[in-house]
Protein backbone atom coordinates (compact mmCIF):
# COMPACT_ATOMS: atom_id res chain seq x y z
CA UNK A 1 0.00 0.00 0.00
CA UNK A 2 1.08 3.66 -0.70
CA UNK A 3 1.28 6.42 1.66
CA UNK A 4 -1.95 8.72 1.69
CA UNK A 5 -1.52 10.61 -0.97
CA UNK A 6 -2.90 13.91 1.10
CA UNK A 7 0.27 13.10 3.02
CA UNK A 8 3.37 15.67 2.06
CA UNK A 9 5.97 13.09 2.06
CA UNK A 10 8.75 15.30 1.27
CA UNK A 11 8.13 16.80 4.52
CA UNK A 12 11.67 17.49 6.23
CA UNK A 13 10.02 15.26 9.38
CA UNK A 14 8.33 12.87 7.43
CA UNK A 15 10.45 9.01 7.77
CA UNK A 16 10.86 6.69 5.16
CA UNK A 17 9.14 3.30 6.16
CA UNK A 18 11.07 -0.11 5.00
CA UNK A 19 12.86 -3.20 5.81
CA UNK A 20 11.87 -6.69 6.16
CA UNK A 21 7.79 -5.78 6.92
CA UNK A 22 7.13 -2.79 5.63
CA UNK A 23 4.77 -0.84 8.23
CA UNK A 24 2.00 -0.58 5.23
CA UNK A 25 2.02 -4.60 5.30
CA UNK A 26 1.08 -5.04 8.56
CA UNK A 27 -1.36 -2.03 8.30
CA UNK A 28 -3.33 -4.40 5.24
CA UNK A 29 -3.03 -7.40 7.80
CA UNK A 30 -4.73 -5.83 10.43
CA UNK A 31 -7.64 -4.29 8.35
CA UNK A 32 -7.96 -7.65 6.46
CA UNK A 33 -8.51 -9.26 10.01
CA UNK A 34 -10.78 -7.03 11.28
CA UNK A 35 -13.12 -7.59 8.08
CA UNK A 36 -12.39 -11.78 8.54
CA UNK A 37 -13.07 -11.64 11.86
CA UNK A 38 -16.07 -9.44 11.54
CA UNK A 39 -17.88 -11.69 8.92
CA UNK A 40 -17.78 -13.74 11.75
CA UNK A 41 -20.42 -12.32 13.71
CA UNK A 42 -18.76 -11.98 17.04
CA UNK A 43 -20.92 -10.65 20.37
CA UNK A 44 -19.42 -8.30 22.97
CA UNK A 45 -21.61 -7.61 25.81
CA UNK A 46 -21.61 -4.89 28.31
CA UNK A 47 -19.36 -5.22 30.82
CA UNK A 48 -21.59 -3.81 33.65
CA UNK A 49 -25.03 -5.66 32.59
CA UNK A 50 -24.01 -8.43 30.97
CA UNK A 51 -26.65 -7.58 28.22
CA UNK A 52 -25.21 -8.64 24.72
CA UNK A 53 -24.08 -5.81 21.86
CA UNK A 54 -25.56 -6.66 17.76
CA UNK A 55 -23.08 -8.62 16.09
CA UNK A 56 -20.12 -7.10 14.75
CA UNK A 57 -16.48 -5.98 15.94
CA UNK A 58 -17.35 -2.74 16.02
CA UNK A 59 -18.68 -2.79 19.79
CA UNK A 60 -15.82 -4.65 21.20
CA UNK A 61 -13.63 -3.21 23.47
CA UNK A 62 -10.39 -1.99 22.13
CA UNK A 63 -8.32 -4.30 24.06
CA UNK A 64 -10.79 -7.37 22.84
CA UNK A 65 -10.54 -6.15 18.90
CA UNK A 66 -6.66 -6.09 19.37
CA UNK A 67 -6.81 -9.78 20.57
CA UNK A 68 -9.27 -10.93 18.04
CA UNK A 69 -7.40 -9.40 14.86
CA UNK A 70 -3.77 -10.67 16.37
CA UNK A 71 -5.37 -14.51 16.73
CA UNK A 72 -6.52 -14.29 13.43
CA UNK A 73 -4.03 -13.26 12.22
CA UNK A 74 -1.17 -15.86 13.86
CA UNK A 75 -3.74 -18.47 12.46
CA UNK A 76 -4.09 -16.92 8.74
CA UNK A 77 0.15 -16.09 8.33
CA UNK A 78 2.06 -17.85 11.02
CA UNK A 79 5.16 -17.26 9.31
CA UNK A 80 4.84 -13.62 9.94
CA UNK A 81 2.52 -13.10 13.14
CA UNK A 82 2.48 -16.07 15.39
CA UNK A 83 5.20 -14.52 17.99
CA UNK A 84 3.30 -11.19 17.93
CA UNK A 85 3.67 -10.10 22.32
CA UNK A 86 0.94 -7.97 23.54
CA UNK A 87 1.34 -6.42 27.09
CA UNK A 88 5.07 -5.99 26.51
CA UNK A 89 6.80 -4.32 29.57
CA UNK A 90 8.74 -1.02 28.44
CA UNK A 91 12.29 -1.57 29.35
CA UNK A 92 12.30 2.36 30.73
CA UNK A 93 9.05 2.11 32.71
CA UNK A 94 8.24 -1.72 33.29
CA UNK A 95 4.59 -1.01 35.07
CA UNK A 96 3.37 0.45 31.66
CA UNK A 97 3.00 -2.45 28.65
CA UNK A 98 3.26 -1.79 24.88
CA UNK A 99 0.20 -2.71 23.01
CA UNK A 100 2.34 -5.18 20.68
CA UNK A 101 6.04 -6.05 19.66
CA UNK A 102 6.41 -8.27 16.30
CA UNK A 103 9.83 -9.79 15.28
CA UNK A 104 10.11 -10.62 11.64
CA UNK A 105 13.37 -11.81 10.09
CA UNK A 106 15.17 -9.96 13.27
CA UNK A 107 13.65 -7.16 13.53
CA UNK A 108 11.16 -5.82 15.86
CA UNK A 109 8.11 -2.99 15.49
CA UNK A 110 6.66 -1.96 18.10
CA UNK A 111 3.62 -0.98 18.48
CA UNK A 112 1.08 1.06 20.27
CA UNK A 113 -2.88 0.56 19.06
CA UNK A 114 -5.67 3.24 19.81
CA UNK A 115 -9.39 2.44 18.68
CA UNK A 116 -11.21 5.77 17.61
CA UNK A 117 -15.19 5.09 17.58
CA UNK A 118 -17.45 7.84 18.33
CA UNK A 119 -20.88 6.29 18.37
CA UNK A 120 -21.40 3.43 20.50
CA UNK A 121 -23.78 0.30 19.54
CA UNK A 122 -27.11 2.39 19.67
CA UNK A 123 -25.64 4.99 17.50
CA UNK A 124 -25.30 7.67 20.29
CA UNK A 125 -21.91 9.76 20.45
CA UNK A 126 -19.02 9.24 22.73
CA UNK A 127 -18.34 12.79 23.75
CA UNK A 128 -14.84 11.45 25.36
CA UNK A 129 -13.44 9.46 22.42
CA UNK A 130 -10.83 12.42 21.08
CA UNK A 131 -9.46 12.31 24.53
CA UNK A 132 -7.97 8.53 23.85
CA UNK A 133 -6.37 10.25 20.90
CA UNK A 134 -5.42 13.59 21.40
CA UNK A 135 -5.17 14.24 24.96
CA UNK A 136 -1.93 15.85 26.02
CA UNK A 137 -1.34 14.42 29.22
CA UNK A 138 0.15 11.45 29.71
CA UNK A 139 -2.04 10.05 32.32
CA UNK A 140 -4.86 9.69 29.60
CA UNK A 141 -2.09 7.19 27.50
CA UNK A 142 -3.76 8.95 24.40
CA UNK A 143 -1.81 7.91 20.90
CA UNK A 144 -0.56 11.46 21.08
CA UNK A 145 1.63 10.38 24.39
CA UNK A 146 2.00 7.01 22.65
CA UNK A 147 4.17 8.36 20.59
CA UNK A 148 6.70 10.19 22.86
CA UNK A 149 6.66 7.28 24.89
CA UNK A 150 7.19 4.83 22.69
CA UNK A 151 10.42 7.10 21.21
CA UNK A 152 12.08 7.47 24.59
CA UNK A 153 10.87 3.61 25.37
CA UNK A 154 14.09 2.18 25.32
CA UNK A 155 12.98 -0.74 23.23
CA UNK A 156 15.08 -1.72 20.15
CA UNK A 157 13.78 -1.89 16.98
CA UNK A 158 11.24 0.32 14.90
CA UNK A 159 8.20 2.00 16.75
CA UNK A 160 4.84 3.06 15.12
CA UNK A 161 1.27 4.31 16.11
CA UNK A 162 -2.03 2.67 15.31
CA UNK A 163 -5.11 3.66 14.79
CA UNK A 164 -8.48 1.71 14.15
CA UNK A 165 -11.59 2.90 14.36
CA UNK A 166 -15.00 3.58 12.22
CA UNK A 167 -17.06 6.15 10.30
CA UNK A 168 -19.98 7.85 10.48
CA UNK A 169 -22.17 9.88 8.41
CA UNK A 170 -21.08 13.57 9.96
CA UNK A 171 -18.09 11.74 12.08
CA UNK A 172 -15.51 10.80 9.59
CA UNK A 173 -11.67 10.07 11.21
CA UNK A 174 -10.03 12.33 8.85
CA UNK A 175 -10.37 15.31 11.04
CA UNK A 176 -9.05 13.53 13.70
CA UNK A 177 -6.64 11.30 12.50
CA UNK A 178 -5.33 15.04 10.84
CA UNK A 179 -5.70 17.11 14.50
CA UNK A 180 -3.26 13.56 15.82
CA UNK A 181 -0.58 13.93 12.74
CA UNK A 182 -0.48 17.93 13.49
CA UNK A 183 -0.61 18.00 17.14
CA UNK A 184 2.36 14.77 16.66
CA UNK A 185 4.55 16.11 14.40
CA UNK A 186 5.45 18.98 17.39
CA UNK A 187 6.88 16.02 19.29
CA UNK A 188 8.09 13.09 17.13
CA UNK A 189 9.05 12.35 13.72
CA UNK A 190 6.21 10.70 11.74
CA UNK A 191 6.33 8.98 8.71
CA UNK A 192 3.38 8.92 5.84
CA UNK A 193 0.28 7.73 6.99
CA UNK A 194 -0.20 4.49 5.96
CA UNK A 195 -3.99 3.16 6.38
CA UNK A 196 -6.45 0.42 4.56
CA UNK A 197 -10.27 0.88 4.67
CA UNK A 198 -12.73 -1.80 5.82
CA UNK A 199 -16.48 -1.67 4.18
CA UNK A 200 -19.27 -3.61 4.51
CA UNK A 201 -18.95 -4.40 8.11
CA UNK A 202 -21.90 -6.51 9.93
CA UNK A 203 -22.80 -4.03 12.52
CA UNK A 204 -25.91 -1.44 11.74
CA UNK A 205 -23.75 1.31 12.90
CA UNK A 206 -19.89 0.87 12.79
CA UNK A 207 -20.16 -0.28 8.79
CA UNK A 208 -17.29 0.83 7.59
CA UNK A 209 -13.64 2.28 9.08
CA UNK A 210 -9.98 2.50 8.28
CA UNK A 211 -6.44 1.06 10.06
CA UNK A 212 -3.96 3.81 9.46
CA UNK A 213 -0.71 3.86 11.04
CA UNK A 214 2.72 5.97 11.72
CA UNK A 215 6.32 5.48 12.34
CA UNK A 216 7.55 7.62 14.82
CA UNK A 217 11.23 8.37 15.82
CA UNK A 218 12.64 11.49 17.66
CA UNK A 219 12.88 14.72 16.09
CA UNK A 220 16.09 15.98 14.65
CA UNK A 221 17.68 18.45 16.79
Amino acid sequence: MRPNPSVNTDAPDTLAVAGPMPLSHFVDSFASAMSAVDAKRPQAANARTGIAYQPGIGPHTESQTVSLVIAHMAETSPVLYSTIEREVPYPSAPRSKCDLRIRVEGESWIVEAKMLRVMGDNGKPNDNILMHILSPYSAHRSALTDCEKLVSSGFEGRKAVLIFGYEYEGFPMEPALWAFETLARAKVRLSPRYEARMQNLVHPVHETGRVVAWEAAPLLR
